[in-house]
Formats: C-alpha cells, sequence, structure tokens
C-alpha cells in the first residue's frame, strides 16, 4: 500500500513503552470489565438473600452499585467508544472500583466475605496497564482498604440471627494472605508484562535498524556504481585540465580557470568517494519543512485521478517560516494512509491543510465524498471494523479498519492527537463535488515534539558524518 521508507536512526527514536502503557488501554475494555462485575455483584447480592436467607442492606448495597451503574453510564455516553485513556484516568477508574468494592464488602462482612479476593482484579489491571509508580499507589490502597475492613464491617448473618464470622485467627489469615496476593500479583504481572513490552520494542528497533542498513546498503550500491562509471570521465577531465595548466604559463587568466577545472573534478572524485562509504548519515534524511514531509506522503496518490490541494501555513503560503520536523517513518506511513483514505472516497477533491503556531503543529485532510458513517465514527482507530457497519459507499473496502487502525496508531506513536468527523450530515446527499463537505481527519502535535529536530533552515548541513556504535 505504501513504499519503504529510510527508518531514522534508531538512537532518535525515543519511545519508551512504559511511559505510554496506559494509552494502551480502550475505555470501552474497563467500562465492560465493569459490567461483568456489576451483574456479578447483582447476582451473588440476589442469590445471598432469597438462597441463603442472608439479612443484607440491601439499600446501601444497591447504592454501591448503583454508583458503579452510573459511573459506566457517564463513560458510555460522554466518550467515544475507542478513547484511549490517559495514566491518570486508568487509574483513576481503577480507585473509584476499589472503594467501590470495598464498601460493598463492608456491607457484606468485610473479609468474611469470600468475595474478597476480587480486590486483586484492579490491581492485576495497573500492574499490566501502568507504570510502577501507579500500580504502587493503587496497591497501597487495597491493601490500606483490606486492613481496614478487618476490623470495621458489618456482620454477614442471616435472617434469624446467625452471625458468618471467621475466628480471629482466620481473619488475620485472610488479611494476611489477599496483602501477600497484592504484593505478589503487582510485582510479577508487572515484571512480565514489562519483558514481553520490552521485547516487542527490541524486536522493532531491530527491523528498523536492518530496514535503514538495507536502504543505506542499496544506496551505497547505487553511488558505487556512479562512482565507478564516472571514475574515466572525471579522471579525463583532470589529466586534460593539467595539460592545458602547463600550456597556459603565458595566459594566467586562462590558467585559473584551468585550474579550478581541476580543483572541481577533485572536489568531484571525493564527493563520491565519502558517499560511497556506507553508513552516512546524511541530515537531509533526518529532517525536513513540515509540507515537504507532508507532500512526500502524498506523492504516490498524487495521481490516481483525484486533485490534491495544499493549504500551507493557513493562508500564508511559503512566506510563512515552516517548522522543521523529523522525517520519521511513522509520520510519513501514518499520514499517506489517512490520503489513501481521502482520495479512495472523494468525488474529485481531497485538501491537505498544514496548519501551525506558537504550540501546535496540525494537518488537516478533508475530502469531498461521503463522509465518514454514523455508525462507525466513533470506532474508527479500531482495526476490522465488521462490514455491516460501513457505510454503502465503504461496502467491501478491506482496508477501512486495519488501515486506519495502522495510521492512527502510528501518529499517535510518534506524538500526535487524531480526530474524526464530517463536513456534513453523511446521510444528506445534497452536496456537490467540489464542496469540503466529506470525511475530516486531524492529526495534531505539540511544537515541542519536535524541539530537538535539527532546523535545516537555519544552519548548513555540514560533512556527512559516520554512524556511531
Amino acid at each position: 500500500m505504501a513504499n519503504s521508507h529510510t527508518p531514522d536512526d534508531p538512537a532518535e527514536v525515543r519511545y519508551d513503552p512504559r511511559e505510554h502503557r496506559s494509552n494502551w488501554v480502550r475505555l470501552r475494555t474497563l467500562i465492560v470489565l465493569r459490567w461483568i462485575a456489576i451483574f456479578g455483584q447483582l447476582a451473588a447480592i440476589t442469590i445471598a438473600q432469597r438462597l441463603f436467607d442472608l439479612d443484607l442492606n440491601l439499600g446501601l448495597c444497591f447504592l454501591a452499585i448503583g454508583a458503579s451503574i452510573v459511573a459506566n453510564l457517564f463513560a458510555e455516553f460522554v466518550y467515544p467508544e475507542n478513547k484511549r485513556l490517559s495514566e491518570t484516568e486508568v487509574a483513576g477508574m481503577l480507585t473509584f472500583d476499589i472503594f467501590q468494592l470495598s464498601f460493598l464488602l463492608a456491607l457484606t462482612g468485610g473479609l468474611n466475605n469470600p468475595f474478597a479476593f476480587l480486590i486483586l482484579a484492579p490491581v492485576a489491571i495497573s500492574a499490566m496497564a501502568l507504570t510502577p509508580i501507579t500500580t504502587a499507589f493503587i496497591a497501597g490502597v487495597a491493601l490500606a482498604l483490606m486492613a481496614v475492613l478487618a476490623f470495621f464491617h458489618m456482620p454477614l448473618m442471616t435472617s434469624d440471627g446467625t452471625v458468618f464470622e471467621q475466628t480471629d485467627m482466620f481473619l488475620y489469615g485472610m488479611l494476611t494472605s489477599i496483602s501477600i496476593g497484592i504484593v505478589f500479583l503487582a510485582v510479577y504481572a508487572g515484571r512480565v508484562t514489562a519483558e514481553v513490552h520490552a521485547m516487542s520494542e527490541a524486536l522493532t528497533a531491530t527491523q528498523m535498524a536492518l530496514a535503514r542498513e538495507q536502504k543505506l546498503t542499496d544506496l551505497g550500491g547505487v553511488v558505487a556504481a556512479a562512482a565507478h562509471e564516472l571514475g574515466t570521465p572525471l579522471a579525463t577531465i583532470k589529466l586534460a585540465s593539467a595539460e592545458l595548466i602547463e600550456e597556459l604559463d603565458q595566459r594566467p587568466e586562462l590558467k585559473e580557470d584551468a585550474e579550478l577545472i581541476r580543483d572541481q573534478a577533485d572536489r568531484c572524485r571525493d564527493i563520491l568517494r565519502s558517499m560511497g562509504q556506507a553508513g552516512k548519515d546524511d541530515l537531509h534524511m533526518r529532517s525536513a519543512p513540515i509540507s515537504a514531509v507532508v507532500r512526500e506522503a502524498a506523492e504516490p496518490h498524487s495521481d490516481r485521478g483525484k486533485e490534491l490541494h495544499f493549504d500551507i501555513g493557513g493562508g500564508h503560503g511559503l512566506l510563512a517560516e515552516q517548522p522543521i520536523i523529523a522525517r520519521r517513518p511513522e509520520i510519513i506511513h501514518g499520514l499517506r494512509n489517512l490520503i489513501q483514505n481521502a482520495v479512495d472516497f472523494a468525488r474529485e477533491h481531497v485538501w491537505i491543510d498544514i496548519l501551525w503556531n506558537e504550540d501546535h503543529l496540525t494537518v488537516r485532510i478533508i475530502d469531498d465524498g461521503p463522509g465518514f458513517s454514523t455508525n462507525v465514527i466513533n470506532r474508527l482507530g479500531d482495526p476490522f471494523v465488521r462490514r455491516k457497519r460501513r457505510s454503502e459507499r465503504r461496502v467491501g473496502y478491506e482496508g477501512m479498519g486495519l488501515g486506519l487502525f495502522i495510521a492512527k496508531t502510528l501518529l499517535e506513536r510518534s506524538g500526535a492527537e487524531l480526530s474524526f468527523a464530517n463536513g456534513r450530515d453523511p446521510f444528506d446527499a445534497t452536496s456537490e463535488p467540489g464542496e469540503r463537505a466529506g470525511a475530516v481527519v486531524e492529526a495534531r502535535w505539540r511544537r515541542d515534539t519536535f524541539a530537538g529536530t535539527r532546523d535545516a533552515t537555519r544552519a548548513a548541513l555540514g560533512e556527512n558524518r559516520p554512524i556511531e556504535a
């Protein structure tokens, strides 16, 4: 679908999976888990009260469960289904679940309740999705609440007054086992998950290094062939210029020109020799103006029958000083997928707006097609959207789910925030070709994301440098 590009030097990729793990957790995943917990809690209370004749404070129990229901409904209606949660948001949801479960346990016997071990679930999720510091905080909250429940809880009894309560020895044993389980699970799950993701990142870095080495090898072969073919003409030019220099001793103005020709031939020889050395770190391959990167991403789709319009600088055009960004393959490939999607479904035109200010850098892609279906717009970015959820125009388009998922993942990895919208109601067919009324995709970066990128417009590139180990 896209041409291969030379990846960045792995040393330039500043991506730490431990810093972004929480961004892999979808809000919908935690919502589904919470619904399962809610139904389980309702079933347990109903069975305990009706089948085992336990005397429970149903009002307070249903109040605790109702709080979870309200929180879930609020999250479902306020946020899109494919929202990726931040570290703070995931920690907040898990902390809420711990307090809700602890309150429910306090109403139903505390640690005498056999379901007390479920307090381990939020800690396990935190260990797999959040950083060690946040996991330590959540585990500490769970330990503190379990210690409180050991001494402060409503007794678990039947309607005839029979109390179900363990002896102090078993109660302290239960507290100790749950505490050990919390600590062990947090450490064990966190370590295993960190190792899995570290291996994944190592494989990714290896693939990038191999791809870069292959590209440089291919480039070196081309340059070597050029140097071989140009060697004879350059040698002839140098020989002829040397003879002219000897014969023009009496013509200093012409002798100076002949010396210049000889020097320039030597310079061409040195340049070819330098370029032929594999592994040079050409700074042109590292950074470029934002418009150049976007045009490079759009180039494969410029001759597919749809007209691409570039608006650079929000009307200021090329007179405005453009930001310099890293020519990272994930940025180029991600933008290319988004532009391909726009070209595929545009009627005649695709607009690519490149905007920037002191704080943000934005690339907005708009087409004059039918737009995104309302059935899938909240799930764009998820892989493999099912065919029945696509609009009529998009039925049978196999790249709808995976292509946008790849683009969203790659661009978010580079620090971008993506948003999807429609320029009009997708069920309104009154728009004409040429109107900015189709799908709208916006990728937005903070300017400080590229703060370390070399400004090629202000400084000379200098000589090529070999890769440092």
